[in-house]
C-alpha cells in the first residue's frame, strides 16, 4: 500500500468512526432524557465532539476525492444499536460503553500517529486534533462509573471487541 493509500484509509476509518460515535451518542442521550436525565449533559458534550471530528474528516475526504468507507452504513446501525442498548442497561453501562470505545479508539489513534509521522501533515493535525477530546471522554467515563468491575467487564470485552472488530472491516472496505 502507497502512502497515499494509507493516509486515505486512516482518513476513511476515522470519518465512520466518528459517523458511529454521533450515532452512539444521540441513541443514549435520547433514552438518558428519560431513564437517566443526570449523564445528558455529558453525553450531549461529547455529541458536540464527535461532530466536531465528523466535520473535519468529512471536509478531508471531500477536499481529497477520497471515498466514504463502505462499511459506513454497518457504523450507523451498529452505533445507534450499541448505544440504545448501553442506555436501557442504565448510567453505568453507558460510561462503560464510552469508556471501551474511546480506550480502543485512544489506542488506534496512537498508531495512526505513528505511521502518519511526517507524511502528511494535514491528516496528522485533523488525527491531533481529536486526540485530547477522545482522552478526556475516556477520562469522564471512568470517573463516573466507566470501570469494568463484575457483570460489567463481559461488557467492556464486547464493546471494546466490536470497536475493534469495526475499525479493521473499515481498513478492508
Amino acid at each position: 500500500m502507497t502512502t497515499a493509500q494509507t493516509v486515505d484509509q486512516i482518513l476513511r476509518v476515522d470519518h465512520a468512526g466518528e459517523c458511529g460515535a454521533i450515532r452512539i451518542y444521540r441513541s443514549q442521550i435520547a433514552i438518558a432524557r428519560v431513564l437517566h436525565p443526570g449523564c445528558v449533559p455529558a453525553l450531549e458534550h461529547m455529541l458536540g465532539h464527535e461532530l466536531t471530528h465528523f466535520k473535519t474528516f468529512d471536509r478531508l475526504l471531500k477536499a481529497r476525492n477520497v471515498r466514504p468507507c463502505h462499511a459506513l452504513p454497518l457504523w450507523m446501525a451498529g452505533g445507534w444499536m450499541l448505544g440504545t442498548v448501553t442506555a436501557l442497561f442504565g448510567e453505568r453501562a453507558i460510561w462503560v460503553c464510552t469508556a471501551a470505545i474511546e480506550n480502543t479508539v485512544n489506542d488506534h489513534l496512537e498508531h495512526q500517529v505513528a505511521v502518519l509521522g511526517v507524511q502528511d501533515p494535514e491528516a496528522l493535525a485533523a488525527v491531533e486534533s481529536i486526540r485530547r477530546d477522545e482522552k478526556e471522554h475516556e477520562e469522564h467515563a471512568v470517573a463516573h462509573g466507566g470501570e469494568s468491575r463484575g457483570l460489567y467487564r463481559v461488557l467492556r470485552w464486547i464493546v471494546k471487541g466490536a470497536t475493534s472488530f469495526a475499525i479493521w472491516l473499515s481498513t478492508k472496505l
